[in-house]
């Protein structure tokens, strides 16, 4: 178990589902951590309830300069924790541009804004923690998810890049894959949701792994084998099991 007592985090995209939660478990750790996410109302409410020294900054991870600018707000920092996300549900045959773009802007894009804005003090002080949050759908491409499966590739890849350039270094980075979980993003989905978590079950899930030095965790486990080893079966037969019938 680490050490988190007056330990500093930023959570992006923590006003509700897992973020909140995850918030919860840094806060009665003992960490000070500082919220951000487009409403401010909800911030607001986090902030009164956590347990521990709390703060936040509305920030809208689209926004570059908006981003950067939050990070100085931040301060110092001996961690952020990555958690914005959005999603709809979406066939190649419907595709949305609108739609897609912000899958693409917030899951993934977003991240690299946030990471980007804190990374170099990071290497000047030779310390800090990253943790992103990836999705075991990024594993490999799903029906329906346009927009969503490539995002969370995306940040997988890039937390796999950083792991490559940090693995020897003092900065810890974190990768954590979760499968469903009952949040306001998964309700827009109409099909059966094997393994579905509750956030804060998800949340300690991944404070669990945050309290570790290994670098990537997919979760439920029996479920996260279905998507890792999908990566290994061919092509002719992975869509002809998970393809559009």
């Amino acid at each position: 178990m680490k050490n988190w007592q007056g330990k500093r985090y930023w959570l992006v995209g923590a006003s509700e589902g897992l973020g909140r939660e995850v918030a919860f478990c840094l806060s009665r750790a003992g960490a000070e951590v500082i919220v951000s996410a487009r409403s401010e109302d909800r911030l607001k409410e986090l902030v009164d309830e956590l347990p521990g020294k709390a703060s936040y900054i509305p920030v809208d991870v689209a926004d570059r300069a908006a981003v950067e600018k939050a990070a100085v707000e931040a301060g110092e920092l001996d961690g952020v924790v990555y958690l914005a996300g959005v999603y709809w549900p979406m066939k190649a045959q419907e595709w949305d541009n609108e739609k897609a773009d912000m899958m693409g802007e917030v899951n993934f894009l977003g991240a690299s804004r946030v990471v980007g804005s804190v990374i170099k003090d990071m290497v000047a002080k030779n310390a800090g923690h990253i943790v992103l949050v990836g999705s075991l759908s990024g594993f490999r491409g799903l029906p329906g998810a346009i927009g969503y499966c490539s995002s969370k590739a995306g940040m997988m890849s890039l937390a796999e890049s950083m792991q490559a350039d940090l693995r020897t270094s003092p900065i810890e980075v974190q990768l954590i894959n979760p499968g469903f979980i009952k949040t306001r993003l998964t309700e827009k989905n109409d099909f059966n949701m094997p393994f579905i978590m509750s956030p804060e079950d998800a949340a300690k899930e991944v404070f669990e792994h945050m309290n570790t030095d290994g670098f990537k965790k997919s979760f439920p486990m029996l479920f996260s084998w279905v998507f890792r080893l999908s990566q290994f079966m061919p092509d002719w037969l992975y869509y002809r099991l998970f393809g559009a019938k």
